[in-house]
């Protein structure tokens, strides 16, 4: 094995933290609409994405290449940029987590090691044309692509199966939504893994253990492979219910529709080498899914919060990252300053995260404010001015206020074409 020093180590285990974090935070990318549907029990559900998260680690090493040799310049940074980057990805990932927003962990780790480059040596050591092409674009086009993949592949799922026996075709599609999760969970192995790899093997470039260029090494693809499947098995919980619940209300054949595009999507991307968030091809999968059936919606106030989350992720982990950088650069106190800040910042967010407890037992128990009416969120202004002016059904009484000595009036209920009224039907 390569020669590591005590501070590669630490840089080293600090990447196989986030790429746990990375697991636990991403589960909901594969698994959440097969839990919201009821295809799959929760735990057997995280457990298959686990299984097939490692077995993706280890098909391709193209989005790792991205990572260590593109995105900056390997040759130009010390391993203590390495570990203020993981910090401002792994406080970020816990964040939002906490909150339980789908943001992205693919981009909080660029956005730390981005950040923490810039502080180092500045500008001229990130590749723009790289974070342009393979980040930047992939991040605004992934989404929108699955989303009408999923959109175009729901809509012709109903037109296929119209006349097909309702209990059957459910069936049918709860199996169709196993098999495409399997294959989104595969691929996301195939690209989030290889991210932890990426930052790995160029934190081993910098600290002089390898060569540069030089491939992940095995070790480094089976300990990330396994690091991410831990934190997948664990399960996002407060995610997975945001994804499953929270942006749509999904049937079987939409679930099957959205995984299905954004495993597409996804897989199409590691070929490619593009690395792109699961995240942000899920979700739009998923909004696109819920907008392909006749009379679906989107609750766009949780969209909108996502949508913020996603665009404060680069620039926010890469500020913490900056920052952790300047104090990591003064010496051994200032690299264990740093550690102990992200051991300190972990737990807090921990403990916070025990006041309202989400786990495989509650993730589809969504709290509905309108539950009575029926609505998933509160009534807008329309819907309440609509509802100010328009009069009580047939038969009721209007209610006069209180000083007023009016009589209570009841509205007669309408006539008939022959002037009865209607008779009431049991």
């Amino acid at each position: 094995m390569e020669h590591i020093t005590l501070l590669l180590a630490i840089v080293v285990v600090t990447a196989l933290v986030f790429d746990f974090t990375n697991g636990f935070h991403d589960t909901a990318n594969a698994m959440a609409t097969t839990i919201s549907t009821g295809a799959m029990r929760p735990k057997a559900a995280v457990a298959m994405s686990a299984v097939l998260n490692l077995v993706g680690a280890f098909l391709s090493v193209e989005v790792a290449k991205t990572i260590s040799k593109g995105l900056v310049d390997e040759t130009g940074i010390q391993p203590e940029v390495i570990l203020a980057a993981l910090v401002g990805a792994i406080l970020w990932n816990l964040v939002t987590w906490l909150v339980g927003l789908p943001s992205s962990s693919s981009h909080a780790l660029m956005g730390g090691l981005i950040g923490a480059t810039v502080a180092s040596i500045g500008f001229s050591g990130v590749n723009g044309g790289v974070v342009l092409t393979k980040v930047l674009i992939p991040a605004v086009a992934a989404p929108v692509v699955a989303g009408v993949a999923s959109m175009v592949a729901a809509r012709s799922t109903y037109r296929i199966g119209a006349n097909i026996d309702e209990k059957t075709g459910r069936k049918g599609y709860r199996a169709g939504q196993i098999a495409s999760a399997g294959l989104v969970s595969l691929a996301h192995g195939t690209n989030d893994a290889q991210k932890t790899m990426g930052i790995i093997t160029l934190a081993l470039v910098a600290g002089g253990a390898i060569a540069p260029g030089s491939n992940p090494p095995v070790w480094v693809i089976v300990s990330a492979g396994l690091a991410i499947a831990l934190g997948t098995y664990l399960g996002g919980w407060r995610i997975i219910r945001t994804m499953g619940k929270g942006l749509t209300d999904l049937q079987p054949q939409q679930g099957f529709a959205a995984q299905t595009g954004a495993a597409t999507v996804i897989l199409a991307s590691s070929h490619l080498g593009f690395s792109l968030s699961t995240t942000h091809v899920c979700s739009g999968a998923v909004m696109g899914a819920g907008l392909g059936r006749k009379g679906g919606v989107v609750r766009w106030s949780t969209a909108t919060r996502m949508f913020v989350a996603w665009g404060l992720t680069l620039p926010a982990a890469g500020l913490v990252a900056a920052l952790a950088e300047y104090v990591a650069r003064q010496g051994d106190w200032g690299i264990a300053a740093v550690a102990t800040f992200l051991v300190a910042s972990s737990t807090a967010i921990w403990f916070i995260s025990r006041r309202q407890v989400v786990d495989h037992n509650n993730v589809n128990d969504v709290e509905d404010e309108n539950a009575t009416t029926g609505e998933s969120e509160p009534a807008g202004v329309v819907t309440t001015a609509i509802a100010a002016v328009t009069p009580p059904p047939a038969g009721t009484v209007a209610a006069a206020p209180e000083d007023d000595d009016a009589l209570k009036s009841t509205i007669p209920a309408p006539a008939t074409a022959t002037g009865a009224a209607p008779s009431a039907t049991v």
